[in-house]
C-alpha cells in the first residue's frame, strides 16, 4: 500500500480571505515502510503571510521572491499523489486551500487525484477522546523526538506525523514491539522454495497403534452415549 503524509503552511487561516499556499511536505510510506522518496516545495505567492502565521513557520516573502508558483509544480504534485491513500492531520484545512490552489491552476479537486484521505486528527481522537491531539501533543505521547521543531515546517511536520500515524494505527503490532520500533520485514527472507519434487513419506499407524485408537474411540463412546464423531459407521459407534 501507498501512503503520502501531507502537510501545508500558509499565508493565513482564511482561503475565503485570499490566504494561500507557500509551502508543502510530503512524505512516501510504502507498506508502512519510509521510503526516502519524499516531496518538498516553497512557493512563491502575491500575497504577504499574516504575521500570526510568520511567527509560526518563518516564512518570508523575501525567501520566496525566487521559488516556484503551485502552477509551475502542479504536473509534478498530481503524479506524485496519484491513487495514494493521502494523510493528513486535520485535513480539512489542508485539503481546502489545496483545493483552492488546484482550481486557481484549473485542475480538478484533491480527491480527484488520490486513493483516499485520512484526517490522522480523526484517528487521534477516536484513540485519546478528551485528550489534547495537536501534533506536538502526540509526539510528546509517543515518545517521538521532536527536538527539531523550533519553527513549523511543512517537510519535518511530515515526517513527524508519519511516525505518529505509524503509532496510531499498529494495532495489535504494538504486543509485539517496543514504543520506538516500526514494523520491519527489511531482514525476512520470503524466498519461494520449490516443494514439487519432493516425495513425502505416508507413515501407516500400526495395527497395535490402531487398536489403541479404537480402545480410546470405546472410552469415549461410553462417556458420551455412542456420539464419537471420529467413526462414520454409526453401526461400530453403536457397538461401543
Amino acid at each position: 500500500m501507498r501512503q503520502i503524509i501531507l502537510d501545508t503552511e500558509t499565508t493565513g487561516l482564511s482561503v475565503a480571505e485570499g490566504d494561500r499556499v507557500i509551502e508543502i511536505g510530503c512524505v512516501e510510506l510504502l507498506n508502512r515502510q519510509l521510503t526516502g522518496n519524499n516531496l518538498h516545495y516553497y512557493l512563491k505567492v502575491d500575497r504577504d503571510s499574516h504575521p500570526d502565521a510568520l511567527r509560526v513557520h518563518g516564512i518570508t516573502t523575501e525567501f520566496l521572491k525566487d521559488k516556484p508558483s503551485f502552477a509551475e509544480k502542479v504536473p509534478e504534485f498530481i503524479e506524485y499523489l496519484r491513487d495514494a491513500e493521502l494523510i493528513i492531520h486535520n485535513a480539512a484545512f489542508d485539503v481546502a486551500f489545496l483545493d483552492n490552489e488546484l482550481r486557481l491552476a484549473g485542475r480538478p479537486a484533491l480527491r480527484e487525484h488520490v486513493l483516499e484521505i485520512i484526517d490522522s486528527l480523526a484517528l487521534a481522537k477516536q484513540s485519546f477522546p478528551g485528550k489534547r491531539n495537536s501534533l506536538d501533543a502526540l509526539c510528546d505521547r509517543f515518545g517521538i523526538d521532536k527536538s527539531s521543531r523550533t519553527l513549523h515546517g511543512a517537510l519535518l511536520d511530515s515526517e513527524l506525523l508519519a511516525q505518529v500515524y505509524i503509532n496510531l494505527t499498529r494495532g495489535q503490532d504494538a504486543l509485539l514491539m517496543d514504543a520506538d520500533e516500526t514494523p520491519s520485514t527489511t531482514n525476512v527472507d520470503t524466498r519461494r522454495e520449490d516443494l514439487s519434487r519432493i516425495a513425502l513419506p505416508v507413515i501407516r499407524a500400526s495395527a497395535e497403534e490402531l487398536a489403541a485408537h479404537e480402545s480410546m474411540l470405546d472410552g469415549i463412546g461410553k462417556e458420551t452415549g455412542g456420539k464419537v464423531i471420529w467413526r462414520p459407521d454409526p453401526a461400530q459407534a453403536a457397538a461401543g
